[in-house]
């Protein structure tokens, strides 16, 4: 019999149940793949393909994402999800894993492998170190406590949000394929399926948690994320989207802290490059690896 797709497990991160996918080959090298905010681990599957000849890769769902649980105090810090992370890797039991992660996930693995140098063998981190110092800068210029009553106000506009409900599966892909225009319509329909669950009344709504909506207000400081971001002994493959918002490390000057690393622009590309050049992207990160 051939079983097509990976398996779903979990683990307990602070009491919280995180859910992940895996595609098997237990024998081979560990290979995490992490999604990004607002995403789902399923969002993996056609890199997940590619890889599992020759990695065991692992696609876990952030909290509060596709079908892990959700903070029951709507907490999104960063340093939450980069415990979780710790403890997905604690929980497979590897000396050592690579990890290729996107957007917030990168974010998140980056600063595991500040943290853990000698547990992360290679990363490749897809437009994944957080705001740009230009956009930093802007924030910091609203001020502190500008900022913070903010933050208290959209926290209390979350609590009274009714998550957003589709009356079609189609009208679900219909938002996804708007959102990125990139997508093919396979694509766009993989993602809406496994990213969006039905309700009581037969409408469809996003997995992820409302509060992920609002990002906490007060960043770390620039001075510790480069003393993590230093440490890292691992080689670093950076890729950023031509036609993303994103700013490219290479140019903003956030490059040049880390020990060994390579950024690649990919051009036809948004912030979800991965799905936008696909070919290419697999290109790159089969050599990297």
């Amino acid at each position: 019999m051939s079983i097509n797709g990976p398996t779903a497990n979990s683990f307990i991160s602070q009491r919280l149940r995180m859910h992940y996918v895996d595609w098997g080959n237990p024998e081979a090298p560990p290979l995490i793949l992490q999604h990004g905010g607002r995403d789902h681990c399923r969002s993996w599957d056609w890199v997940a393909e590619e890889l599992a000849k020759d990695w065991h890769v692992i696609a876990p769902d952030l909290r509060g994402h596709g079908d892990s649980a959700w903070a029951p105090d709507g907490n999104y810090e960063m340093n939450m999800f980069v415990y979780d992370f710790a403890q997905l890797v604690h929980t497979l039991g590897r000396d050592s894993v690579t990890i290729v992660a996107h957007s917030l996930g990168g974010n998140v693995a980056t600063r595991f492998a500040g943290l853990y140098p000698e547990k992360v063998r290679k990363l490749v981190n897809i437009e994944g170190l957080g705001p740009s110092p230009k956009v930093r800068a802007e924030r910091e210029a609203k001020g502190y406590s500008t900022r913070f009553r903010k933050w208290i106000e959209d926290k209390r506009k979350a609590s009274a949000r009714i998550p957003r409900r589709y009356e079609t599966i189609e009208a679900a892909f219909a938002r996804m394929k708007d959102e990125n225009g990139f997508l093919t319509d396979e694509q766009a329909r993989h993602l809406t399926v496994h990213g969006a669950s039905r309700n009581e009344d037969g409408t469809w709504s996003w997995k992820f948690d409302p509060y992920l909506n609002v990002w906490p207000f007060d960043e770390v400081p620039e001075d510790r994320t480069n003393e993590l971001w230093a440490a890292i002994t691992c080689p670093i493959l950076f890729l950023y989207g031509a036609d993303s918002w994103a700013s490219n490390p290479e140019t903003d000057g956030r490059a040049m802290v880390f020990q060994d690393h390579k950024v690649s622009e990919f051009e036809n590309a948004g912030h979800w490059l991965h799905h936008d050049q696909f070919d290419r992207f697999m290109r790159e990160v089969k050599a990297f690896l």
